[in-house]
């Protein structure tokens, strides 16, 4: 059974500890709320702790550097998909309105950036205007691409998921993250045909991807390694 532990830390806030049966090694990962380090059963806390000190300053560049932006009103989103600025205005609250150039998120002048509740509402308000959008934009994208290459669905859903790209049920449901809309448009095709693949090919076996090779051209697999390096900025 896994177990987990949380053990506060100068650097990065906390480590987040977890123990999985299948672990055969240490792994580490820097993130947002902390490092999370998976680890075997019955590991002793001294050679974690041993192997994570070995391994701290690179881990700790890597999260700085992947440290999100704070938001203020010079904070912009340019994707070929996706473009939204920040916007003082005379308005009482946080507004986002969809413009030609992209949205914008209008705030009041009174907005307090430093605050870190200001902070998780704008990011809040963000979400919603990628969800919009998504809701707009990938279905019908889906469609298109569900016709050119017969491979029917049921229905899509946009979800706020940031752990998943997409997802397909057996029962041929597609569920697509608002976060598909920071992606260039080829990795962004990828997951949408990966999905749609998923409704002939329920696995990831050989005849998975030579579908996907089928409609890629031959790029499943350079796709799939680029996707994964891939880092949103917001």
């Amino acid at each position: 059974m896994a177990t987990k532990r949380i053990i506060p830390d100068a650097d990065f806030g906390q480590i987040i500890i977890r123990s999985r049966r299948t672990a055969c090694n240490i792994t580490m990962r820097a993130k947002q709320d902390g490092l999370h380090v998976t680890v075997p059963p019955y590991s002793f806390l001294n050679k974690i702790m041993e192997a994570i000190e070995k391994f701290r300053k690179p881990l700790l560049e890597s999260w700085v550097k992947n440290t999100p932006e704070a938001f203020n009103l010079d904070y912009r989103i340019d994707t070929p998909c996706f473009r939204l600025r920040l916007e003082q205005s005379g308005l009482k609250c946080f507004t986002l309105k969809q413009a030609e150039e992209g949205i914008i998120l209008y705030c009041p002048k009174q907005t307090d950036f430093a605050s870190e509740a200001t902070q998780k509402l704008i990011k809040n308000a963000i979400i919603r205007g990628l969800k919009k959008a998504a809701s707009a934009y990938l279905p019908p994208l889906l469609e298109a691409l569900s016709k050119r290459y017969n491979l029917p669905f049921k229905r899509v859903k946009i979800t706020g998921s940031k752990s998943r790209w997409g997802s397909c049920s057996a029962v041929k449901s597609i569920n697509l993250s608002c976060y598909l809309m920071l992606l260039p448009p080829r990795l962004m095709d990828y997951v949408l045909l990966h999905e749609l693949a998923h409704t002939r090919e329920m696995n990831h076996g050989p005849k998975f991807w030579e579908l996907m090779n089928e409609l890629t051209e031959g790029q499943a697999k350079s796709l799939r390694a680029e996707l994964k390096k891939f880092r949103t900025i917001f």
